[in-house]
């Protein structure tokens, strides 16, 4: 999917000026384009859309849900903790220019947040974008496994030594959760691959360590 028109689209549904959309959309464009980033990259971005478009028939707000999409890792950083506040202040920033309301902003703002942690929420837009999110883990082998060098080669600086134990803490938390995906949509389409998934991830490192 291409997604420089769907922003395009988006951003002139709230401002008609279209030097500050093309200028916002060159931000978002570099950022996910820095060679450092792997996996959260714009090909990430694509395969969100493509994920999110299949339930867009249950997201109520499908513009705020594509607004966090565009923002959600437009700051990434694998040194810094604080990647999701950054992003989401950045998106704050850029929507207020385009004139979009102050509830969309906040629920924006709120959706980008919510992919720190990935628990369940009241708000399903909220579920269904962090559910979207995590689909990777629910995928093929092949994909799961370039997924899994592609987030290695991101977190390059750190010695396996150092790495694989945070990996490991992030997988068995993703397994101790009663379900990885909070919507019946995503739950039924990969919640058994996942699983699947991360248990044979995690007995890769218990067999090299």
């Amino acid at each position: 999917m291409d997604l420089q028109p769907l922003f395009h689209q988006l951003a002139l549904q709230y401002s008609s000026d279209e030097t500050i959309i093309i200028r916002f959309w060159k931000e978002i464009e570099e950022a996910y384009k820095d060679p450092r980033r792997q996996y959260h990259n714009l090909t990430h971005l694509e395969n969100l859309s493509v994920e999110l478009a299949a339930c867009k028939h249950l997201i109520k707000d499908w513009n705020t849900v594509l607004f966090a999409m565009f923002y959600h890792d437009v700051v990434y950083n694998t040194l810094k903790q604080n990647n999701e506040e950054k992003s989401a202040l950045m998106a704050e920033s850029r929507l207020r220019s385009l004139k979009v309301t102050e509830d969309q902003i906040q629920k924006c703002k709120t959706l980008i947040l919510a992919t720190k942690i990935h628990e369940e929420q009241t708000d399903g837009d909220i579920n269904y974008f962090t559910d979207a999110d995590l689909s990777i883990l629910g995928k093929d082998w092949e994909a799961y496994s370039f997924y899994i060098d592609q987030i290695r080669k991101e977190y390059a600086i750190y010695i396996d030594l150092l790495y694989n134990p945070g990996r490991k803490k992030v997988l068995n938390h993703f397994l101790s959760m009663p379900r990885i995906f909070k919507t019946d949509f995503f739950y039924e389409k990969y919640e058994l691959e996942a699983r699947k998934n991360i248990a044979s991830e995690l007995s890769f490192y218990k067999t090299s360590s």
